[in-house]
């Protein structure tokens, strides 16, 4: 008789485990199926984002582009080089002008 009892004690435990664990399954179930509809509606966000940053990128490259092309040709590039020189070689001369008064005034003042 007392095996009976035993056997129904086993039983009725395993089902209330059961009952516990079915739960718990049916719980991180309905949990794993929120964060997955989140990252479903973050992957659409992303996929949004890449989209319009890759558009910026080849808008950016065309911009580059355009501007590769508007640069100067070689000759004008070496004229315009040519009139800074000139304007430079005219700085220094000046400047040595008047490097040149200045020492000559100091020679003055210390005579």
């Amino acid at each position: 008789m007392i095996w009976w009892l035993l056997w129904a004690v086993l039983v009725i435990g395993t089902l209330v485990g059961a009952f516990f664990l079915g739960r718990s399954l049916w719980r991180k179930g309905r949990a794993l199926l929120v964060e997955l509809d989140r990252a479903a509606t973050v992957l659409g966000e992303l996929a949004e984002t890449t989209g319009r940053l890759a558009e910026e990128a080849r808008e950016a490259e065309r911009a580059a582009l355009a501007a590769a092309q508007a640069l100067p040709t070689r000759e004008s590039a070496r004229a315009q080089w040519a009139a800074n020189r000139k304007r430079i070689e005219g700085r220094k001369a000046a400047r040595a002008i008047r490097d040149a008064a200045t020492r000559e005034r100091w020679r003055d003042l210390s005579r």
